[in-house]
């Protein structure tokens, strides 16, 4: 059968010294993505500019902290927590030798799942500075937030990494890279699951901007993107063995909550009032 060959090369472009790689670029252009839609939607709902202006450094922090630690604590605890060393290689992205020297070695392994609650952390520190409504800034991130997930997923595909399991449907990549055998290519699938919700985010509101407030939109970002992701683990391959003895692999595991989070904030409620207030 013919599938496909997959063997980019993980820089986008390179000048002088200085490389430009695929995920990086994939990261940026998301981010960047989200900024001005989220920028645009307080504008229309006129909230103050100078309101907006913090919101790109606490949004950048919480993703790249949490989807880092979120990384270290939920897949390789063992290593990262086994010493003073490892700990420190958490937060910064360097490797200790042998030797007594290191080397830098970028942020290798990034989990989502820590990057959306490092996301939800920090915007309800934003929360408390500038005394917005909770939910109007977690609805007007939800909206723009799948559209980041998808260039990440992106990224992924780049790198040839978080790759699917051994298949034989005429779209399976080989990543030429990893092996030669013909596989599910997860990355994509999720990057297609989150353009989708992109689309059905604007759609609704633009159909129904007045929800922009009530934890709707919030609650279905979680809600989809998340039972998307248990899905689609099923068509990846496990990224730690200890994975393999488990009924759920760790994806599934941890979505799992996220999804029930996002169901409650469809369904509303007095609970999320008193919340709003106490934040």
């Amino acid at each position: 059968m013919l599938f496909i060959d997959w063997n980019p090369s993980i820089e986008a472009f390179r000048i002088g010294s200085f490389a430009m790689r695929w995920y990086a670029l994939c990261w940026l252009i998301g981010l960047l993505a989200a900024y001005f839609i989220v920028r645009r939607l307080y504008i229309q709902q006129k909230i103050k500019e100078t309101l907006f202006e913090p919101l790109f450094i606490y949004c950048f922090l919480g993703i790249l902290i949490g989807a880092r630690l979120g990384h270290c604590l939920f897949y390789e605890p063992d290593y990262f927590l086994s010493s003073g060393q490892h700990m420190v290689e958490m937060l910064i992205p360097i490797r200790f030798l042998p030797d007594g020297g290191w080397r830098f070695t970028g942020y290798a392994g990034l989990a989502s799942h820590g990057g959306t609650i490092g996301l939800i952390i920090t915007l309800l520190l934003y929360v408390r500075k500038t005394k917005l409504n909770l939910w109007t800034v977690l609805d007007n991130i939800a909206i723009a937030t799948p559209i980041t997930a998808c260039f990440i997923r992106l990224g992924n595909l780049m790198n040839s990494e978080i790759i699917g399991k051994v298949t034989d449907v005429p779209w399976a990549f080989v990543f030429q890279q990893v092996d030669m055998q013909p596989r599910h290519p997860g990355q994509l699938y999720e990057a297609i699951a989150y353009a989708l919700l992109f689309v059905i985010g604007l759609y609704f509101y633009r159909k129904s901007p007045q929800k922009v407030g009530t934890g709707f939109f919030f609650g279905l970002c979680l809600t989809y993107i998340f039972t998307a992701r248990f899905f689609i683990e099923y068509s990846k391959e496990v990224q730690e063995a200890f994975e393999a003895s488990l009924p759920l692999d760790m994806g599934q595991l941890l979505s799992i909550p996220f999804v029930v989070i996002g169901i409650l904030c469809m369904k509303g409620g007095k609970w999320m009032t008193w919340l709003a207030q106490k934040v």
